[in-house]
């Protein structure tokens, strides 16, 4: 009998989807429809919010943790990252500090997106470089919204 485990079979669709890019950086990529990486352990947050931003005409990548997005983005950098606290490997407020820290990924926008609402985690990844923090559930338009101001803005 053949048993499938749908987990680990979305996480080979995944991979399998992903197209590599050429990328040095957010404003370098061929016109055409942005690219958002929703990083978050939960395969639910991911599928529901790729669907979302996909019908919003958004290009989408995921990742499962920190480690996953690092490795990802050494291939191609997104426009905007949407980004959970707690996951294992590497958590969000760890993925921010590398990514602020890195002269190539400094400058991608991330919206931290958790279920800490404590005032102590939204000052602490502010201070870490976070450039939006949504409490889940999220609004959808309230999100819609914070990657549109992120992807119309000029590059400086």
């Amino acid at each position: 009998m053949l048993i499938l485990n749908p987990v680990q079979l979305a996480h080979r669709s995944d991979a399998a989807i992903a197209v590599p890019r050429a990328v040095d950086s957010p404003g370098a990529r061929a016109p055409g429809a942005p690219l958002i990486m929703v990083v978050d352990d939960s395969l639910t947050v991911r599928k529901f919010t790729e669907r979302l931003l996909s019908r919003h005409g958004y290009e989408v990548t995921t990742a499962r943790d920190g480690m996953d997005a690092m490795e990802q983005m050494a291939v191609s950098l997104p426009d905007v990252i949407l980004l959970d606290i707690e996951m294992p490997r590497m958590d969000g407020f760890d993925l921010t500090r590398k990514l602020k820290q890195n002269p190539r990924t400094a400058r991608v926008p991330i919206i931290m997106i958790t279920s800490r609402a404590a005032e102590k985690h939204r000052r602490h990844a502010s201070g870490l470089g976070v450039d939006a923090y949504l409490g889940k559930p999220y609004v959808e338009q309230q999100l819609l919204g914070q990657i549109a101001g992120f992807v119309q803005r000029p590059a400086a």
